[in-house]
């Protein structure tokens, strides 16, 4: 799912005095715009859903991780060298085909982001976070995963205490892919719920 499903929503206060901010130490010469920009980099490439999808992939081959995954997310995750500030506490809700799980933050963006790197903005944005708890067979549906009706939809509220990741089903076919080439197929929207794979 890219960017552009959603409507742009303005920029908010915080947004746009962290760009000021930002703005501010380039000009001063306190920061290096190389150094945001490697910030950014790490989280898009080391810090981000990779290393969620890597943790998916284990758990598709190898059950006694998955079940170590679903029973303490946090100690599963950190076997595999991810954890931290914002995955201090991590609960991992399994999709299957008779229910699909998808997470949102009511409250503003909870988001595990050793395991998902950073938030879209579109999991920011209030028309996210009340539809999903109101309709979300119908946000799903608009954002590209229609569920049949007979689907039992479960939404999970992140917070400061708990952020949730979804293991989604594991595509069929898939059986002679190696660990590495799992990984390759598990996005960042299907670790939040918004997409099936």
């Amino acid at each position: 799912m890219s960017e552009d499903h959603h409507h742009p929503s303005p920029t908010s206060e915080p947004e746009r005095r962290a760009r000021v901010l930002e703005e501010l130490l380039i000009e001063r010469g306190l920061v290096d715009p190389s150094f945001v920009d490697a910030i950014v980099d790490a989280y898009g490439r080391d810090i981000g859903p990779m290393n969620g999808a890597a943790v998916v992939a284990r758990a598709w081959v190898d059950p006694e991780y998955k079940d170590r995954l679903l029973d303490d997310g946090t100690s599963a995750i950190a076997e595999l060298g991810f954890g931290g500030p914002e995955g201090d506490y991590m609960v991992v809700v399994e999709n299957s085909a008779a229910v699909h799980n998808v997470v949102v933050c009511t409250l503003c963006s909870c988001y595990p982001w050793p395991v998902l790197g950073l938030p879209p903005t579109w999991y920011k944005s209030a028309p996210y976070r009340s539809r999903m708890v109101r309709e979300p067979r119908r946000l799903l549906a608009e954002m590209g995963c229609p569920l049949d009706d007979d689907v039992e939809i479960r939404v999970w509220d992140s917070s400061a205490d708990a952020r949730y990741l979804v293991l989604p089903e594991r595509p069929k076919g898939t059986e002679s892919l190696a660990e590495g080439e799992l990984a390759g197929l598990v996005t960042r929207d299907a670790m939040i719920g918004v997409q099936r794979l």
